[in-house]
């Protein structure tokens, strides 16, 4: 394990741009975890109120509430780790880095742990600071204090951690498809972001749809899965009933997805001629 990860890290340790998105992912974070309050105290100055209610009282940070709140918000900029994925992928078939580990005597299966560590490590590394945020947070804005409530409802930063490792494990497979980092991480994009959320939203909403098999169908889609491990929590706070668990089908069938990732990835390598 301790040697497939410096072997990642010597490849990626002087490369700008792994640099450049690990700076950004991590502002990210820390400004769409972080910037609730302002953005309530923005919504305050500007003489907003929910039925007389002052908005800055809501209570978004409050635990063990902050820890669904802050890894939903979080799966939104999971596509810039996604795209450091793609970039050293690609960096290996491009530079022949592949091709000369094989030579060197690491096995392709070697090959593949190495990614997978890198991946978990950054998973690891995200679900990390997104703890120290949520602790922050909660310390300064929320209600309620205790140990119940501060390590309640954990289980959310567990699926967050899972959820980016079958995400980038998408991103490992495609890079190794495609082969161009930028058609890859283009596609990527807009299918996370744009097609397929546009395309089960049409097959669940539409009214042509509704009454056939097309909304089940929907939860077997790739990213609606992942997206469905952590439900949209802000309903709550407008007396919505709201999903504030992790479901288990949704669970099953992300599980399913990544096994096929993985298998993907072992099948491609083993019948790709490196040497």
């Amino acid at each position: 394990m301790i040697r497939v990860l410096k072997l990642e890290w010597l490849k990626i340790k002087n490369y700008r741009v792994f640099w450049i998105l690990t700076i950004m992912y991590l502002l990210a974070l820390v400004i769409i975890t972080s910037g609730g309050m302002f953005f309530l105290e923005w919504l305050k100055s500007e003489g907003a109120d929910f039925q007389g209610i002052n908005p800055t009282i809501i209570p978004i940070y409050d635990f063990p509430d902050i820890w669904q709140n802050t890894t939903y918000l979080a799966t939104f900029i999971k596509v810039l780790l996604a795209f450091i994925v793609i970039i050293s992928v690609n960096n290996d078939v491009t530079y022949n880095t592949l091709r000369q580990n094989i030579i060197d005597g690491i096995s392709k299966k070697e090959y593949i742990f190495s990614k997978l560590a890198f991946i978990v490590t950054m998973a690891a590394i995200s679900t990390l600071f997104i703890f120290v945020l949520g602790f922050i947070n909660g310390s300064i804005y929320s209600h309620v204090w205790g140990i119940e409530y501060i390590f309640d409802e954990m289980e959310f930063l567990v699926v967050f951690f899972y959820e980016v490792i079958i995400y980038c494990t998408l991103a490992f497979l495609l890079s190794l498809i495609i082969k161009k980092a930028g058609f890859v991480i283009v596609a990527l994009f807009l299918y996370t972001l744009m097609f397929e959320p546009i395309i089960t939203t049409i097959m669940i909403n539409a009214p042509f749809f509704t009454e056939g098999p097309a909304p089940e169908i929907a939860q077997f889609f790739p990213i609606k899965a992942l997206n469905n491990l952590i439900s949209v929590p802000f309903g709550r706070y407008v007396f919505m009933e709201i999903q504030d668990n992790v479901p288990i089908k949704a669970l099953t069938i992300a599980t399913g997805w990544f096994i096929f990732y993985l298998s993907s990835i072992f099948y491609i390598l083993n019948k790709r001629d490196l040497n």
